[in-house]
């Protein structure tokens, strides 16, 4: 059973007995309520305001709650920090919520291991234990409402309710007319998540400041060595991702400041890579570029030289695994092609590294792969992009079907692994029996996903904002609508 009551802070008042009977429905909704008043205290810039409300919420007992069960349900709930400890159990998740307080935290260095990036580097990761992972999330609680009212309009990286297909509408609104900008810097932050200056965010970020400042010095460890932070906040942290977008928010402020109107000048920015458009090459050579490169400076980071470089619309950019170029005038933003190439060659992988499944097993699990790769580019140009990629899984499964059957012919075969499903006559397939009914599995095609235009959040929109309470709850409804009749 949960004992609640209405105290505001509920870090005595509340307890729980029971992790698996919480009311998840009134702790999030008692959150929700701190979280509204810290975004109209800061958005009417009552600072003092601000930090009191943000004190209430990091000492709530609802909010330690929610800390806890974000860092034990999500992908990375059993990886351990350097301390090798996980929290798997009721009893661990509510000792460690009791254990959530400021006074005589002390953060542990986080454990350095790589991950492959798709150009075959490898990308470094530094893992907090769960303790220092729930400190972050609770401060990010009481931080997200504050980063998300004064975030830039046109970032869409890591912040609620939106997504890299509203960057792309953006991109699609701003270069899509015939008198629309010609010409688009493509900006890379050269290691932004590594070099953040320390000083700065100390400075500039509306939270905790002390306990800010021990995350940040925290170090980690590398093969058993420790390894001290001076700069940069590390990827693998739950609160990074917001850090970084307040250190690159303004961005947008800083370029309309020092170009004109009939310039053309647009910034679309999703985490750390961004583009801004242009009317003509020199004006974002000679104007943009140089306030970028400053902004960038004053926070510890850098452009770049390699991968910053400004193309001609007509010659086309990738941004966000979309491809977008004009061709004849019109703009078309399609799958980028190194994203068709990678799937297919995961596509490629999985079906060799099954060759022993059953076919059903091998059938569901492509499914998934398949679906939600379309899923992500079925709001651009991409129907001719899924013909293709059913023709080359086809072949790819056929390669799998002639393999386990070296001395069978195309004929036994294709009877045994195809069928005739409505008018198509070469569906791969497999049996499949429930109890004593049989049923038919078959391989998604990714040309029957409907191509459908994305609706573009609105700019100045937060979900924190009392304002749009009303535009996001009719967003919710029209997006259940559409999975209701997808699915």
């Amino acid at each position: 059973m949960t004992t609640v009551t209405q105290s505001l802070i509920g870090a005595s008042s509340a307890r729980v007995k029971i992790w698996n009977v919480i009311n998840w429905r009134e702790v999030e909704a008692h959150v929700r309520r701190l979280q509204l008043r810290i975004a109209k205290a800061i958005k009417i810039r009552r600072y003092g305001r601000v930090k009191s409300l943000q004190w209430l919420l990091t000492h709530s007992f609802f909010a330690k709650l929610l800390a806890v069960r974000r860092v034990t349900q999500n992908t990375g709930k059993n990886t351990p920090g350097v301390d090798r400890i996980v929290w798997k159990t009721p009893t661990q998740k509510l000792q460690a919520v009791e254990s959530l307080k400021r006074r005589g935290y002390s953060p542990q260095p986080l454990r350095r291991i790589y991950i492959p990036k798709k150009n075959g580097k490898l990308r470094p990761l530094g893992i907090p234990t769960m303790m220092d992972r729930s400190q972050q999330a609770l401060h990010l609680l009481a931080l997200e409402p504050v980063a998300d009212i004064l975030a830039d309009k046109n970032s869409y990286g890591f912040r609620p309710r939106r997504s890299t297909h509203d960057a792309m509408e953006q991109c699609f609104k701003i270069l899509v007319k015939k008198h629309s900008s010609q010409w688009v810097l493509e900006g890379d932050i050269k290691s932004c998540f590594d070099k953040i200056s320390h000083a700065w965010l100390i400075k500039h970020a509306m939270m905790d400041k002390e306990t800010l400042k021990k995350w940040l010095n925290a170090g980690y460890v590398e093969n058993n060595v420790f390894h001290c932070t001076d700069e940069g906040t590390p990827q693998g942290g739950i609160i990074s991702p917001t850090l970084a977008n307040i250190a690159l928010d303004g961005l947008e402020a800083a370029i309309k400041r020092v170009v004109r109107r009939k310039e053309k000048v647009h910034l679309v920015r999703y985490a750390d890579d961004f583009i801004v458009t242009g009317a003509t090459r020199e004006i974002l050579e000679s104007k943009v570029k140089p306030v970028i490169i400053d902004f960038m400076k004053e926070r510890g980071l850098e452009l770049s030289p390699e991968k910053t470089k400004i193309t001609h619309i007509d010659e086309g950019f990738d941004f966000l695994g979309f491809n977008a170029r004009k061709y004849g005038g019109k703009l078309f933003i399609k799958p980028a092609k190194k994203g068709i190439k990678s799937f297919l060659d995961d596509i490629r992988r999985t079906v060799k590294s099954m060759r022993a499944v059953k076919t059903e097993n091998l059938i569901k699990y492509l499914n998934v792969k398949i679906q939600g790769w379309v899923n992500y580019y079925r709001h651009c140009v991409a129907k001719a992009t899924f013909s293709y990629l059913d023709n080359s899984i086809f072949w790819i499964v056929w390669k799998w079907a002639k393999r386990r059957h070296q001395n069978r012919g195309a004929s036994w075969v294709r009877k045994r692994y195809y069928t005739t499903f409505g008018l198509r006559k070469w569906c791969f397939y497999s049996k499949v029996k429930t109890g004593k009914q049989e049923s038919r599995i078959l391989l998604t095609l990714a040309q029957h996903t409907k191509i459908e235009r994305h609706v573009q959040v609105r700019a100045e929109a937060s979900p924190y904002d009392p304002d749009f309470k009303e535009y996001f709850i009719k967003r919710e409804r029209e997006k259940m609508r559409k999975k209701k009749i997808a699915g």
